[in-house]
């Protein structure tokens, strides 16, 4: 059998097993490496590489920098202090998608939305609010915080780790020319629009208690934030600095341990193996479509699909729809992984800028809004919002379409395919 057709035969398997998730996503991963690797496609050192990527490091040492915030109480301190200003329900869901939002741009957009979802229903219970007018609005500006910054998921890293493979230079707020926008027009959509769409429920059952940091040293929490803010600020001026984010990030996490302010269990806790396994298993399936050439098959049949020398545009919007559909059925993550070789391989045959199929990629495998199922952070709130499938449906396909007009606006004019 060929490369092609085994590297083809592997894909497939990934695909079914990403959506069914009868096996853990990180495992199947794994076996698509290990598979790629016993058949021949691909060589040890080749299988084994993603794993040690620079990108991955980066994650790790994001995971332990994020925690340190959660674990001392000062995200949730933060989302408190916001969210408290608010004296009405309009002001109350701006309020908490803008600190949301940006908060999920440098952290996990799940533990964002774990930590603030039940200081979020203790407001809405105390001042008669509703919860499911409040709630979605939550979880899906985790999302689109998510696309401020190239750590705001670990998608992002995919996309980013794609084009500095090509040789193309990328920057920490590689993404914020689309992300930022999309964020603020999220945010207009559900203060003005989206929170009719939304049911006017109290939910049911208790988001669970609020945890008591009162016992926390306030020196952890005050550092906790602060190595936060060094650790992005060295991000942002890694060339005038010449420290790579990977360094910058791991320097965070050591001294977070190494001073005390997170404790060497909890760090190592906070680093989730489904996602390294999952990225490094999936850059092994990346490598051998690009070394087979199955890649460029799959892009040149979608390119024939469309006729003699399709417009980048209608690519633009196939890689979007397709992005989209997929990811409010299955992991982000995984969704990214499958995708984001498709993408290059895509822009390599019409002989384009990748950025652009690249970064629509990445961002339509974030616009997960509407499915319960489409996120964590979607699923966490079903029962304390009292919401219905239909709700996500009627909430955030809107929000989708709003995300699309800003790509398909914004990117060809930022990254020009020629």
């Amino acid at each position: 059998m060929s490369p092609v057709i085994i590297t083809l035969l592997f894909l497939v398997f990934a695909i079914v097993m990403f959506i069914l998730e009868k096996i853990p996503l990180g495992l199947t991963a794994t076996i698509v490496a290990i598979g790629l690797n016993i058949t021949g496609v691909l060589s040890a050192s080749d299988t084994f590489a993603g794993y040690v990527n620079s990108n991955v490091i980066l994650c790790v040492g994001m995971f332990v920098v994020g925690q340190a915030l959660f674990e001392t109480g000062m995200a949730n301190k933060i989302g408190g202090i916001v969210t408290r200003f608010a004296k009405s329900e309009h002001i109350l869901i701006t309020a908490i998608m803008v600190i949301v939002g940006v908060m999920s741009g440098f952290l996990s957009n799940t533990g964002t939305a774990a930590v603030l979802i039940p200081v979020v229903c203790g407001i809405a219970d105390e001042s008669g609010y509703s919860r499911g007018k409040l709630l979605m609005p939550l979880v899906f500006a985790a999302a689109l915080g998510g696309n401020l910054s190239i750590i705001g998921a670990p998608g992002n890293l995919m996309g980013i780790d794609a084009l500095n493979n090509l040789g193309i230079q990328t920057s920490f707020f590689e993404y914020i020319a689309v992300g930022a926008p999309m964020l603020v027009i999220g945010i207009l959509y559900f203060v003005f629009i989206g929170y009719k769409f939304l049911p006017d429920t109290k939910g049911e059952g208790s988001a669970g208690s609020q945890s008591d940091y009162s016992s926390v040293p306030k020196w952890k929490q005050i550092t906790s934030l602060i190595v936060l803010i060094v650790v992005i600020l060295a991000m942002i001026f890694e060339d005038q600095i010449g420290i790579k984010l990977q360094v910058s990030a791991c320097i965070g996490a050591a001294f977070l341990v190494l001073t005390g302010v997170i404790s060497e269990k909890a760090a190592l806790q906070s680093i989730d193996l489904k996602v390294v396994l999952l990225f490094g298993g999936s850059l092994a399936l990346a490598k051998a479509l690009e070394t087979t050439g199955a890649g460029s098959l799959i892009a040149d049949t979608i390119v024939g699909a469309l006729g003699e020398n399709p417009n980048p545009i209608i690519l633009l919007l196939v890689i979007f729809i397709v992005g989209c559909t997929l990811t409010n059925f299955m992991s982000n993550t995984a969704t990214t992984a499958l995708m984001v070789p498709i993408a290059v391989s895509l822009a390599q045959s019409l002989g384009a800028d990748p950025r652009s199929m690249v970064i629509a990629t990445v961002i339509s495998c974030s616009c997960a809004y509407a499915t319960p199922i489409g996120m964590p952070a979607n699923t966490m709130v079903v029962g304390l919002g009292g919401y219905k499938f239909n709700d996500y449906v009627k909430s955030g396909l809107p929000l989708i379409g709003v995300s699309f007009v800003i790509c398909m606006v914004l990117l060809p004019i930022l990254y020009p395919f020629y």
